[in-house]
């Protein structure tokens, strides 16, 4: 649905909802099509590739992005890492979401990083919850630095 573009453009961020029809996963030709739709201007910007479905189909896709970032709530559990690797292989960031309901639930925080660094060795680690506001300066700093342009 258009439900998360419509809750972004009530914020007043631009937003592009992509249809994929029955395929799994966005392509690099969907999004051209998308960021041609999107206000560019000369301060640069960061644009935000949310692909759809699961851990699985899209990591495989090249979109044009600088930077592969997968999310992982802990309500998923910590073994995800090892059960979609190909997706954590080629992120560049790992952000664990949800870390205000960790007394709540069976989730090993360390085993859930340890697996990621098994598979990527370089990948970075972030924590945060948005709904408490931990780790949002963080995510922030991380952002701010990689849209440096160099």
């Amino acid at each position: 649905t258009d439900h998360d573009a419509a809750l972004l453009q009530s914020s007043g961020a631009p937003a592009v909802q992509v249809t994929t029809g029955k395929v799994c996963h966005l392509d690099a030709h969907m999004v051209g099509h998308a960021v041609e739709k999107l206000p560019v201007n000369d301060e640069g910007m960061i644009i935000f590739i949310e692909n759809v479905g699961n851990l699985v189909c899209p990591a495989l896709f090249n979109l044009g992005e600088k930077y592969k970032i997968v999310m992982l709530s802990v309500t998923e559990g910590e073994n995800k890492p090892v059960k979609y690797p190909d997706i954590f292989r080629f992120a560049q960031l790992m952000i664990i979401t949800k870390i205000d309901l960790l007394p709540y639930l069976d989730f090993d925080l360390e085993k859930c990083i340890h697996y990621a660094k098994q598979i990527n060795p370089d990948i970075e680690v972030l924590t945060l919850s948005a709904k408490k506001g931990e780790g949002l300066s963080s995510w922030y700093d991380w952002l701010l630095e990689k849209s440096k342009w160099t």
